[in-house]
């Protein structure tokens, strides 16, 4: 156990998303009695998980990459997570399926993956293979280097910019990759993953390319009995190691003191609980961090309006849906583009008006873990990005059903008579963001991942101003996803810990 037990430090943790759940289990192992704030009934945050008639329905992220940024959790105090939970690699990593007919497995294996282009085309295929070698540099200095190191302030950025210049991180990721291969299709094959993360491709680093050499490095993987049931499975660790729970019990503000020359944090929860902490780490959405829950401190007043001016991602609308049939000709990761991509992605990410066509994101859990639905049947969530609700003044509590109406119509093309077989259904929008999770405009990534949004250029992992504050989770470095948001908590409580006195 960490030198840290000795000093009895106490820690609150605001949010139970995977970034926060990261922080928790890496404080409770160092020996610091740690309590976790949830405001919903279930851990998990944007990883919530819907039950209804017999399907379950995990709310949010299903692409488990980078899996040593969890086993990381358990070697901590000496487990090991298969002990726990079952991840289970998914092949292919995702179907490519567009308007035109035209489909593309993007596999793990490199031969197999190069087959594949260069059935389409021979110069494509070369250029791909140097793609991927660039991409395993970007790796090797984006994540490698800098992941989970945090960016505290501008000087830490200046000593890695000549790399990330030289690797030409001024371009964006659809630029790069256009760089390489001349197929469109397969253009958006290889630029589509910023996506993932609330970028845009043709606005987000090529930083961001970097996920190609990740997912052929571990692969993609689903947790046995779903996303949710990984939560579930960190929250028993860190229950074990002595954490403790709170679930809905939102908390309503904290009031920074000082007591002996020692910051102390005091959480006011909307039960009426009142406790004080040596430190805090939030994994609430950053805005709401500092425009709600530290909004009597100056500093926390003046970080708000600065925030209000950054670039934020786009929001998603999801939609839920069971089947009475089981699905099984699908993959488990589907990306159905529309007839448009650069059109639709300057709509979504700079219009003012929700676009008319739409691409979606198909996750059918069920042909990995069939016992996430009754016998015989499929469970699914369909996405479609969306623009945020600071972007597009749109109606989504009278336009929701009908625009998923079209979703389903549009997922026949892979899911034959759908319409005819939705057993249940339920979807959220850009007001649920808002609303559940008290994301700033309903966005469903936090921060844009832009070049001039990143590393020190993000909310700091350390507040500079408010001592004891630290933020994990998607806001701060190095972003969304579920590596960013581990990896956010890694590079948080090594700072604190190799802080404490």
């Amino acid at each position: 156990m960490h030198q840290a037990a000795e000093h009895a430090r106490t820690a609150a943790v605001i949010g139970s998303g995977f970034g926060g759940l990261g922080a928790a289990i890496r404080l409770q192992s160092a020996g610091i009695n740690t309590v976790l704030y949830e405001a919903r009934d279930l851990p998990g945050g944007r990883a919530y998980v819907y039950q209804d008639e017999g399907f379950t329905f995990d709310a949010g992220p299903t692409v488990i990459t980078a899996p040593h940024t969890l086993t990381e959790l358990f070697e901590l105090s000496g487990r090991r997570l298969e002990d726990y939970i079952d991840l289970v690699e998914v092949q292919p990593m995702y179907r490519l399926i567009w308007s035109d007919g035209d489909r593309f497995d993007y596999v793990r294996d490199e031969a197999a993956m190069v087959a594949q282009i260069a059935a389409r085309s021979q110069r494509d295929a070369d250029g791909y293979q140097r793609f991927f070698e660039y991409a395993k540099k970007v790796f090797k200095k984006g994540y490698t280097d800098l992941a989970d190191r945090p960016f505290l302030k501008f000087s830490d950025m200046v000593t890695v910019t000549p790399s990330l210049m030289r690797l030409r991180a001024d371009r964006s990721v659809y630029k790069t990759v256009a760089k390489y291969v001349k197929d469109d299709h397969l253009r958006q094959a290889l630029s589509f993953h910023s996506l993932l993360v609330g970028g845009n491709p043709f606005q987000t680093s090529s930083i961001y390319t970097l996920i190609h050499f990740l997912e052929r490095e571990w692969g993609v993987h689903f947790p046995k009995g779903g996303t949710h049931a990984l939560v579930r499975t960190l929250v028993g660790l860190f229950e074990e190691l002595g954490g403790e729970v709170r679930l809905s019990t939102p908390v309503e503000s904290v009031e920074v003191t000082t007591h002996q020359g020692a910051a102390k944090h005091t959480i006011m929860d909307k039960n009426g609980g009142t406790q004080t902490f040596d430190l805090v780490v939030s994994n609430a959405d950053v805005h709401h961090t500092y425009d709600r829950l530290y909004r009597s401190t100056a500093a926390a007043q003046k970080r708000t309006k600065k925030l209000e001016k950054m670039d934020w991602s786009m929001s998603l609308f999801v939609l839920y849906f069971g089947t009475d049939i089981a699905y099984e000709d699908v993959a488990h990761h589907t990306i159905l583009f529309g007839p448009r991509y650069k059109g639709l992605l300057d709509d979504i990410f700079k219009g003012s008006e929700l676009p008319e066509d739409f691409s979606l994101y198909l996750h059918v859990p069920t042909v990995t873990d069939p016992s996430l639905a009754p016998e015989g049947c499929s469970a699914a969530y369909v996405l479609a990005p969306v623009p945020h609700l600071g972007r597009a003044d749109v109606d989504w509590d009278n336009i929701a059903e009908a625009y998923g109406d079209r979703i389903i119509e549009a997922l026949e093309v892979e899911m034959p008579n759908l319409r005819d077989h939705i057993a249940v259904r339920r979807h959220i929008t850009p007001k649920t963001f808002e609303r559940e999770l008290a994301a700033f405009k309903g966005s469903a990534f936090s921060v844009a991942p832009k070049l001039t949004q990143s590393a020190s250029f993000r909310p700091s992992n350390k507040d500079p101003n408010i001592p004891g504050l630290y933020l994990v989770g998607a806001g701060t470095h190095p972003g969304a996803g579920l590596p960013g948001v581990l990896n956010s908590a890694k590079a948080t409580v090594d700072h604190i810990l190799a802080n404490m006195t």
